[in-house]
């Protein structure tokens, strides 16, 4: 929808006349059927009169096309300005601009978010430059007459009240400002000239209505960029009953497409891959023109799955088919081929910051789409305004007139695939009667502490592996690290213990941030993702007495806009009220401890609580004698015979067995001779001297070693290493699987020659990986203290 079109000299005329706010402003009513606040005619105002300064330039031709304020096909966005014409090579060509009236602008530290005066305060913002870009993407990705009729889009900002460039053109938003430039207040006649180049002829072709009736539908780079990333990417690949469910929301979207909206909902427990399904049928119906939306009601999830897919935090034109759950109160009736929404449960009836607009948003997007499917577990709802239930889609679906139908996913793939794991945790937190009361015989690493730094050390050392285990907490303590840098949120002074809250500088990206680590996640940053192992605090809303659960919504922070509401509940409706927080209370940590694949760790508050939970934990005695050199699980999946270092023969039978993080700081006849573990090799293979077992993690080399492969090594290997896959370990390493110094790689070098001798000038340690997200290593400088430290012979 277009709310102002007219050539330049009639735009020129109607701000000069006066009258150009009154004609927009009256199209807002008329078309949009709502009056425009104060603050919205001022910019109009305001901006406009510096565009009609601008646009004064005679080179920039009298009957070029000016459009202003154009609503974007599927996005509730509109863009202030475009200029339209033909440029030096008669190609049809739309400027597009972006319009602000700030003053000035702090720079963050995060892609394409700036800091700037919004309204009463100083708020964290998209840069504009992105802002433009996204603009012409969005339009380019999705108007197929834009494409096929070769229509070049061209995305600028106009700061035109801004006196210093400085910080909106810092060297960290480059890579934005590069593909739109920003003009400020003395760039004025810059802006003209830059115009000028771009609309050389008027626009005799009607550029602006053609694009607004465009053909809607999704362009084949945008698919093809999606399936590359999805190729190789582990993290998305679809077993068992994924591929049913997959196959089945495939076949109702295109029944959907030619006939009757239908409807699918496929409840999943936690680890059951409902978001794996969802980003894989995104990438396809996408692939197959179909227009296709990611939804969820937390941002967390978009936002890591992003940086997955892409590879980078940077944001990119794919950041356009990931929408939050409020993005379709205005939306017209079947928009959409299809709408995917994930983490359902946590959808609530209005949308805005406010809470006050829409009726209900799963109507919203139902009526939305023609194919609308919801992964949902109810379990996990755990704020008062969660409505998300398979009866409540229900009842909107019929509403509708859609057709129904359920599906469920029960493989797990988290908590080491442990349902009993999962059963026994409903028992726990006294959510449901199940048979499992106890861990016995579940293979999941769950463990209590007794100190909240001993859980933190354990946190620590299994992040070590692969940047994948993280520390968790209910929302019990007040966020000051907010507003203070320095303060500390979450302290026991008895333990020595003080850690922040997950920093805002990391937003929604904090559980896959590189040093977050270091702070404890909330129930908001992690719902809907998982690590390999989660460390999780229980604070007093959640204690246990004479072996009850007791929950106390009161306990939480008044930061949590989960329980908000609650005491104005409790007031007219006690016994409800104290039952839904009950709920909220439960499920809130059911999720929290559900977040780790392979292990849970626990600290709760309340001595009481902590010894209720250590009373589950396997004793010695029901766990049976411990494996002499499997007690830590250490040695798990290394099947030959081991024995102890007073048994072995060394390098005439046996060889010993290190962890790469050991044998990165170099060997030692000490070191072997102290070797705590031996294994006999296989009859095929002869143990010498050098020769020694270690486990390779990650899958930065999955095409020739697994991950978690046992491997046979020779240290401190002699000449040539080019084209080998070797051990090495450098300052400048930083392993994207470990986070180590060392790392197992390809290694390739370039050589000079100097005085006749050949030195190394540049070595490159290469991945060989299906994966995504791995590159090349390379090393230029200090080549010197590069230490190779074995050479891989075979996987064991």
């Amino acid at each position: 929808m277009l709310v102002y079109n007219a050539t330049k000299q009639q735009f020129i005329d109607d701000v000069r006349a006066n009258v150009i706010t009154d004609s927009i402003e009256n199209e807002v009513a008329r078309r949009l059927n709502r009056n425009s606040p104060r603050n919205e005619v001022t910019s109009w105002e305001n901006s406009l009169r510096f565009m009609m300064s601008v646009l004064l330039d005679e080179g920039i031709p009298a009957s070029a096309g000016v459009a202003i304020e154009y609503n974007i096909p599927l996005t509730n966005r509109r863009v202030d300005f475009i200029l339209t014409g033909k440029n030096h090579q008669r190609d049809d060509a739309a400027v597009i601009v972006e319009l602000k009236q700030w003053q000035s602008v702090e720079v963050t530290n995060k892609d394409a978010i700036v800091r700037t005066q919004l309204g009463s305060g100083i708020r964290e913002t998209n840069h504009p430059s992105y802002q433009a870009w996204s603009y012409a993407a969005l339009i380019e990705d999705y108007n197929e007459t834009v494409r096929s009729e070769s229509i070049s889009l061209v995305p600028c900002a106009y700061l035109h009240n801004m006196k210093q460039a400085d910080a909106i053109n810092d060297p960290f938003y480059e890579h934005h400002t590069r593909r739109a430039p920003v003009f400020i207040s003395r760039d004025a006649m810059r802006l003209s000239k830059f115009l000028s180049q771009h609309i050389k002829y008027g626009d005799s072709s009607d550029i602006m209505y053609r694009i607004e009736h465009g053909v809607i539908k999704p362009s084949k780079n945008l698919a093809d960029a999606l399936v590359s990333m999805m190729q190789g990417n582990a993290e998305f690949l679809m077993i068992d009953d994924q591929k049913l469910v997959y196959e089945t929301a495939l076949d109702l979207a295109h029944r959907a497409a030619n006939g009757k909206k239908q409807c699918l909902v496929v409840k999943g427990g936690p680890g059951t891959g409902k978001s794996v399904v969802a980003i894989n049928l995104l990438v396809e119906l996408t692939r197959r023109e179909m227009m296709t939306q990611y939804v969820s009601r937390n941002s967390a999830p978009r936002e890591v799955f992003k940086k997955k897919l892409t590879g980078t935090r940077k944001k990119t034109h794919i950041d356009n088919l990931f929408k939050g759950s409020g993005s379709y109160v205005n939306a017209e009736p079947n928009t959409f081929h299809a709408l995917i929404v994930d983490e359902a449960h946590r959808l609530n009836e209005k949308s805005g910051m406010y809470q006050n607009l829409g009726e209900n948003q799963i109507k919203e997007i139902i009526l939305a789409s023609h194919f609308s499917i919801f992964f949902i577990d109810e379990a996990q709802r755990v704020t008062l305004k969660d409505v998300g239930t398979v009866e409540e889609i229900r009842h909107w679906a019929e509403a509708c007139g859609a057709d129904v139908q359920e599906l469920e996913l029960a493989s797990q793939f988290r908590c080491n695939g442990s349902d009993g794991y999962l059963a026994w945790l409903d028992h726990a937190l006294q959510i449901r009667t199940t048979a499992n009361t106890d861990l016995d015989d579940i293979d999941y690493d769950f463990r209590v502490f007794d100190d909240p730094s001993a859980l933190r050390r354990a946190i620590l050392e299994k992040n070590r592996t692969a940047n994948k285990a993280r520390m968790v907490a209910g929302y019990c303590w007040p966020w000051a690290s907010k507003k203070d840098k320095q303060a500390m949120d979450i302290v026991f002074p008895d333990h020595g213990f003080a850690a922040q809250w997950n920093l805002d500088d990391d937003g929604m990206l904090w559980a896959i941030a590189d040093q977050s680590v270091e702070q404890i996640g909330c129930i908001h940053t992690c719902q809907g993702l998982e690590f390999d192992y989660v460390g999780v605090i229980i604070g007093d809303d959640f204690v246990i007495r004479d072996g009850r659960v007791v929950t106390n919504a009161e306990k939480r922070a008044r930061q949590d806009r989960s329980v908000h509401g609650y005491k104005i509940m409790h007031k007219n409706e006690p016994a409800h009220a104290r039952a839904l927080a009950d709920q909220i209370i439960k499920n809130t940590y059911r999720t929290l401890m559900t977040r780790g694949q392979r292990g849970c760790y626990v600290y709760a508050t309340d001595a009481e609580t902590r010894k209720y939970f250590a009373s589950f934990v396997r004793s010695p005695a029901k766990a049976g004698p411990p494996d002499t050199y499997e007690e830590s699980g250490a040695l798990n999946g290394l099947n030959l015979p081991i024995v102890s270092r007073e048994q072995a023969e060394p390098f005439e039978r046996h060889v010993p067995v290190y962890d790469l993080s050991i044998a990165a700081g170099g060997f030692s006849e000490i070191q072997i001779a102290e070797a705590e573990h031996w294994v006999e090799l296989p009859d095929f293979m002869r143990a010498s001297p050098g020769l020694f077992v270690s486990r390779v993690v990650g899958e930065s080399m999955n095409r020739r070693i697994p991950s978690g492969a046992w491997c046979l090594f020779r240290a401190n290997p002699g000449g040539t290493r080019q084209g080998k896959i070797v051990v090495v370990q450098h300052r400048s390493i930083e392993d994207p699987d470990h986070g180590g110094s060392f790392t197992v790689k390809l290694y390739q070098s370039e050589k000079i020659e100097e005085y006749g001798e050949f030195i190394n000038q540049r070595i490159v340690l290469k991945p060989q990986t299906n994966a995504f997200g791995y590159k090349d290593i390379v090393l230029e400088d200090e080549l010197e203290d590069l230490i190779v430290i074995g050479e891989f012979l075979s996987v064991l």
